[in-house]
């Protein structure tokens, strides 16, 4: 592909925003238009970031725009629609995280892709986290030797569900934060998961006036023996100094390796009124341009659709993870173990 990629964006919420300023900020790449069935919305992110283009309609936009790629910027719960019109548009396609949230939804966005011929990326970022870049690198090397046990711990505070997200209680902790620990676990023992069995707490947040379970303990078997622990909530009190709590641990018959990414100590921030630990790592901006690992992933979508290079995450790797996270629920519903069918 010659000149500057074309992104469109349908979603024209805080994430979408973040990613036409990316797109904005890259030298290869433009953002021509942007969706959202809010048409003001739209309108009001197209003006105030110079994006000629606004819809509230994503046919028309991928019809019309001019655009060679789209990025799917919705709810969990609304990706499939819009992913598999992109793909009948001969688009390529970066979604956000999770893939989709239905068995039918997931194979039919995969069909899409493959029947049309484009290329598509789910952004599970957490493979570009550092300190978790730097761990698979070690083993990578064989500095662990072959991996037996994980556990991760990717949990929310409160608020996430109480006013960050307005459909938090039609989606579920498991894809907002747990489709980021399975491709991680996933990743890790470069293995797929056979078996789940999980268990499930309620409470919390029903009585906060959201109707979502607040947290998930789950046990994966992996086909070739690997086992891992795996925590997501967002019940964690408002006060956490970070919005995420990450703790990480994997255990090699050689070697082991452990993260906590919840506090980087690097800066506090105090005032008469609370103390802050500011974001370096995940999301940022220095001198106006968007940084942090979470924007890297975006970026490198553009690069691997401009160099003709792998994704680091594909879309096969994607669907896997949605299917092992709704075996995941079923298994917390039925508490019973439960066997991943891809």
């Amino acid at each position: 592909m010659s000149g500057k990629l074309k992104m469109a964006i349908v979603g024209a919420g805080i994430w979408g925003e973040n990613h036409a300023k990316i797109y904005q900020a890259h030298p290869f790449c433009e953002t021509v238009a942007v969706c959202d069935q809010n048409r003001a919305k739209a309108g009001d992110l197209a003006e105030r970031l110079g994006i000629p283009r606004c819809y509230d309609d994503y046919r028309e936009m991928f019809a019309q725009s001019g655009c060679d790629a789209v990025a799917i910027v919705t709810p969990d719960f609304a990706h499939a629609a819009a992913a598999i019109a992109a793909a009948e548009h001969k688009k390529h396609i970066l979604i956000e995280k999770p893939l989709a949230t239905k068995r039918d939804e997931v194979h039919a966005i995969v069909a899409a892709v493959e029947r049309n011929g484009v290329r598509a990326m789910v952004d599970l970022h957490n493979r570009w986290s550092p300190p978790f870049n730097v761990a698979h690198q070690s083993l990578e090397k064989g500095e662990l030797g072959v991996p037996r046990t994980a556990y991760m711990r990717l949990n929310d505070v409160k608020w996430v569900a109480t006013d960050m997200l307005p459909w938090a209680a039609q989606s579920s902790i498991l894809w907002f934060l747990g489709s980021h620990s399975l491709d991680t676990l996933r990743w890790f023992f470069n293995d797929e998961v056979a078996r789940v069995y999980a268990v499930s707490s309620a409470g919390t947040l029903k009585g906060l006036g959201v109707d979502a379970v607040d947290a998930y303990l789950t046990t994966l078997e992996f086909r070739n023996g690997g086992i891992a622990q795996m925590e997501n909530g967002w019940i964690t009190p408002n006060a956490n100094p970070c919005l995420n709590d990450i703790k990480f641990t994997i255990l090699g018959d050689k070697g082991m390796i452990s993260i906590d990414a919840s506090n980087h100590n690097l800066i506090q921030k105090y005032t008469d009124h609370k103390v802050e630990v500011p974001d370096i790592v995940v999301q940022h901006s220095i001198f106006g341009f968007p940084k942090g690992f979470a924007f890297e992933s975006i970026r490198a979508f553009v690069d691997c659709v401009l160099s003709g290079d792998e994704f680091p995450v594909g879309i096969y790797d994607a669907a896997k993870t949605s299917l092992a996270i709704l075996a995941v629920m079923e298994s917390a519903k039925t508490r019973m173990p439960v066997e991943v069918e891809y």
